[in-house]
Parts: structure tokens; C-alpha cells; sequence
């Protein structure tokens, strides 16, 4: 059986997708507990370049309840670091391993990997998409409203990896997504292309625009994320300045449907991309939605690690 690769939801089809959330719903909905234990006997490469809080844990203690062993593999801690090529490092630990998930820089890098490993590469971050994120996030959602399809987004920021993944995400389920963001800062074009065909087929839609008001009027979630990620710090100053009309508070949650939930990946920087009242109001799932990662990774695995 040939291997699957888990570098953008683009690997997946509209129905796995959906299949994959419905399953990481019963694994949450069953709790901890080793009664399924899908990954007895394998061991889970996690090779990390960029540092790391909810994936990191939440990526090993999934691997554990599903009956497996991670090893945490720092760049500097293997010969990666010496000029080892990342082919050969690649195909060294398809001998070793059942999989290898990546947190790093260049999406490039998760590409090299997907091309000369005979294992499963899970993409845990990358520059240009974060999927696993995404699936938190339409798990998230699918808690908080009755179905997916029809429900509508307003993503207010950066139109950076998160918000890539969510153009897809949201296009595939038949959501409704306005992403607000400044002139310079739209998501990457392909993403967008993407997401315009599978909107068109699921009846959802995705759109740009400037205006952060247009983007919340009658929005049931609200979602925000960083406005510097790392690697962008000497940029921090002019986005900030760049981006402060984006910022999730009172204002844009008043502008949205009476009930909206708020959504943030985390981690959050208060008082610059959202508020602290926005983190701890009453609608916030922003902590649901962290938990929601160790579920969805859970059910991936389960799929892809044969």
C-alpha cells in the first residue's frame, strides 16, 4: 500500500476529512485509556526546529494513548546539524521509524522529507500551513453549531499558515470564511485557489477583505491569530502597526452574532492581535480548541500510521 503524506489538507479528500473529525469526536467523547492501542509496537519520529508547547505535547501524549513511543528529535541534536543531507536523513529513519512529524521553517523542508521517506510525514507547522491546527479548529467548531456546512467564519489578521490551512479547512466542509487582512498581508494565492474550486463543490465560500467590520458582520466564530511568528521578529514594529485595525475585541465580537464563539491557536499576545477580555469571555473556545490538537492528532494517526 502506497504511504500517505500529511503535508496540507489538500492530501485529504473532502470525505476523509470529515471522517477524520467525526472519529477524533468519539476519541474525545471516550476519553483517555490504552483499551485501543493502534501504534503498539511503533515509534514515532518529532523532529522539531521551531520550539514548541501544544504540539509537542500534545503530539507525544497522543502517541502514548494510542500505544506508541515518540522520539523527540532536536536538529542540533542529530547529524542534521553536521551537514547531513535531509534526503539521507530521511531514509535513514524510515528504517527506524512509522512515522516522522515535523514542526520546522521552509515548507520545502516537509516536501524533501514527503519525497525520500518510506514512512508518514505529518506536517506540525510549517511557514506556509499549519493543517493540524486546522483540524482542531473544524473540530472546534463542529462542537459549537449544529453542523459545519453553512457555518460562517471571520479570521481577522495576518493572512499567514493558519490562515492557508483554514481556507481549506473551512472551503472543503462548506463553511463561509471572510479573512480581513491589510494590503500586504493576504494568504498565498494557491491556497486561495484551492480554496475557491472545493468552495464551489461544497457550497461554501471564501472571500478576502480590508474591512474588519465587513468580515464580522453576522459571523458565529471569530478567529484570530499572532501578528509575528517566529523568524519575523525584526518585522515586529510595522505589524503592529499594520494590523492594529485587526485586533479581535469588544468591538468586533459586538459586530458578529449575538452568540459568536472566539478562536485563537495560541499562543496569544494580549492586547495586540486580541484582548485579555476577549481570552477569558464567556464565548471564547480558545482553550477547547487547544485540547482539540491531541484529539485530531490522535485520529490522524490512527488513520495514517499503518
Amino acid at each position: 500500500m502506497k504511504k500517505r503524506d500529511f503535508l496540507t489538507l489538500l492530501d485529504l479528500t473532502p470525505p476523509e476529512l470529515a471522517g477524520l473529525i467525526h472519529r477524533a469526536a468519539q476519541m474525545k467523547k471516550a476519553g483517555p485509556g490504552l483499551a485501543e492501542c493502534p501504534l503498539i509496537g511503533k515509534s514515532i519520529g518529532m523532529l522539531f526546529e521551531k520550539a514548541s508547547t501544544r504540539t509537542r505535547v500534545s503530539f507525544e501524549t497522543g502517541i502514548y494513548q494510542l500505544g506508541g513511543q515518540s522520539i523527540f528529535l532536536s536538529p542540533k541534536d542529530i547529524q542534521l546539524s553536521r551537514g547531513e543531507p535531509l534526503g539521507d536523513t530521511a531514509r535513514v529513519l524510515s528504517r527506524y521509524l512509522s512515522a516522522l512529524v515535523i514542526r520546522t521553517f521552509s515548507h520545502d523542508t516537509v516536501e524533501t522529507l514527503s519525497r525520500e521517506a518510506q514512512i508518514p510525514v505529518i506536517n506540525a507547522l510549517t511557514d506556509l500551513a499549519h493543517p493540524c491546527q486546522a483540524l482542531a479548529d473544524l473540530l472546534t467548531v463542529k462542537e459549537n453549531t449544529d453542523r459545519l456546512e453553512g457555518a460562517t467564519m471571520a479570521y481577522l489578521g495576518d493572512g499567514n499558515n493558519v490562515a492557508n490551512s483554514l481556507i481549506i479547512g473551512c472551503s472543503m466542509t462548506g463553511m463561509h470564511l471572510k479573512l480581513a487582512c491589510p494590503e500586504g498581508y493576504d494568504p498565498d494565492e494557491r491556497f486561495l485557489r484551492e480554496g475557491d474550486r472545493l468552495a464551489r463543490a461544497s457550497g461554501g465560500t471564501v472571500q478576502v477583505v480590508r474591512d474588519p467590520s465587513l468580515a464580522c458582520s453576522g459571523a458565529q466564530f471569530l478567529y484570530t491569530d499572532v501578528w509575528t511568528s517566529m523568524g519575523q521578529e525584526e518585522e515586529t514594529e510595522r505589524r503592529k502597526r499594520d494590523l492594529g485595525p485587526y485586533q479581535l475585541n469588544a468591538r468586533r465580537l459586538g459586530e458578529a452574532e449575538p452568540e459568536a464563539r472566539i478562536l485563537h491557536c495560541l499562543p496569544a499576545h494580549r492586547g495586540e492581535e486580541i484582548t485579555e477580555e476577549m481570552i477569558q469571555h464567556p464565548q471564547s473556545v480558545i482553550f477547547d480548541q487547544a485540547e482539540n490538537r491531541l484529539h485530531t492528532q490522535k485520529a490522524l494517526m490512527e488513520w495514517l500510521i499503518k
